[in-house]
């Protein structure tokens, strides 16, 4: 489960910016509460700005810290890693990129992980495990020089087998030791691709692997919606899913509105924009549920009816479908959403430029107004961002005069 994730001049964030999934001391309802140990986790937090403000930029950052622990110990001496620097500040732009996750893993071990670099090397790196005091440094790294401490025996020897662009973490995982296992496992959380095709080469595959296992889950969410069609059916082979996607069953009609059969069509070519996106999503949704991962999803609501966007939150925000705290982090354009009735204030977050084009990231339950005030929970909080109360909107110039 995700705690924290920070970042630091990467893209357009210059700054330290926290995302950070650990409840506010806030008495409001909109959703659940994970209990794990002392610990009080949200399920989900929703990502609000204005187009170009970074909202999107903050989700790669954590699919970059992601990918580069994924493979980082499989590329070679000579790949560059995935990061771009804040281009737009003479300093920064000569300075490491920064990630740092905090995560609870299955065995409810706490850590804190992260490190420092460049396209061309890791210039610093650390592994803490959190216990219910204090921390314990399992290991930390200063460019070539790499410090275990004896609570890390898996990663004795491996000093030397680490290149200059690899992680320690990543190594230590390529030869199975067991802490960096878990760590890894809870830590590559990539956001969904961006590009729609992509996006479906991706779920092809995985609903391909998973239908048997999710399937029944998935039919009953799309009958819940009420999408119009019977049922939907999987293609047995990648060529035929290629071309349809899946196949969806409508009934057929007499004059008097009796059932007098049933038609298929592909759904890639036959069904909405919205049902295509819910389709594409809702296997990885079924999994987190069912596993208690998290899920990144960038402009969640793209294409989809508020009503179904709300759903699906709603699987993830209650107790009763989220039962292993699975945890939703997303982005959206929805004002529909900002309700005390879904989300609760520390859920809600926002990302605004400065006039350096250097976005800030800041939580609505911290916010407070031109008088030091913060936001009351039973304040109309989508009435207020449409006004500009808490920033982070788009500023328009309606002066069409020549």
């Amino acid at each position: 489960m995700l705690v924290n994730f920070t970042v630091g001049n990467f893209l357009s964030f210059r700054e330290k910016k926290t995302l950070s999934l650990e409840a506010a001391p806030i008495k409001d309802s909109g959703s659940q509460i994970i209990e794990v140990g002392r610990l009080q986790l949200l399920p989900s937090a929703a990502l609000y700005g204005a187009n170009s403000s970074g909202k999107s930029n903050f989700l790669h950052a954590l699919g970059a810290l992601s990918v580069m622990v994924n493979k980082s110990s499989s590329s070679s001496s000579i790949t560059r890693l995935p990061v771009i620097p804040f281009l737009l500040d003479a300093s920064s732009e000569k300075e490491p990129s920064f990630f740092e996750i905090e995560v609870i893993t299955p065995s409810l071990n706490h850590y804190r992980y992260g490190f420092e670099c460049t396209q061309e090397i890791i210039a610093r790196e650390w592994l803490y495990r959190i216990g219910s005091r204090s921390e314990k440094n399992l290991f930390i790294r200063e460019g070539e020089n790499i410090g275990v401490s004896s609570s890390f025996n898996e990663g004795k020897g491996l000093e030397e087998r680490t290149r200059s662009n690899a992680l320690f973490l990543s190594v230590c995982d390529a030869f199975n030791g067991p802490i960096a296992k878990e760590l890894v496992h809870s830590i590559v959380i990539p956001p969904l691709p961006d590009n729609p095709q992509e996006l479906f080469d991706a779920q092809l595959a995985f609903i391909q692997a998973a239908k048997e296992v999710y399937s029944e889950d998935v039919i009953k969410v799309f009958k819940n919606l009420d999408f119009g069609f019977t049922s939907f059916e999987i293609p047995s082979s990648v060529e035929e899913a290629k071309a349809v996607k899946a196949w969806t069953t409508h009934n057929v009609y007499d004059e008097n509105g009796v059932i007098i059969g049933n038609k298929r069509f592909s759904m890639k070519t036959s069904e909405s924009a919205g049902t295509n996106r819910l389709f594409d999503i809702i296997y990885l949704i079924m999994s987190a549920l069912a596993e208690g991962s998290p899920l990144v999803v960038d402009e969640v609501d793209r294409a989809m009816h508020p009503l179904i966007t709300k759903y699906v939150i709603g699987l993830f925000n209650n107790a009763r479908t989220n039962p292993k705290g699975a945890q939703l982090i997303f982005t959206t354009h929805d004002t529909n959403l900002l309700s005390s009735k879904i989300f609760r204030r520390d859920q809600i977050w926002f990302v605004e430029k400065d006039k350096t084009e250097s976005s800030d990231l800041y939580c609505l339950a911290e916010f407070k107004d031109a008088e030091g005030v913060k936001v009351r929970n039973d304040r109309s909080f989508e009435k207020d961002y449409i006004q500009g109360k808490y920033g982070a909107i788009p500023y328009l110039n309606y002066d069409w005069e020549d």
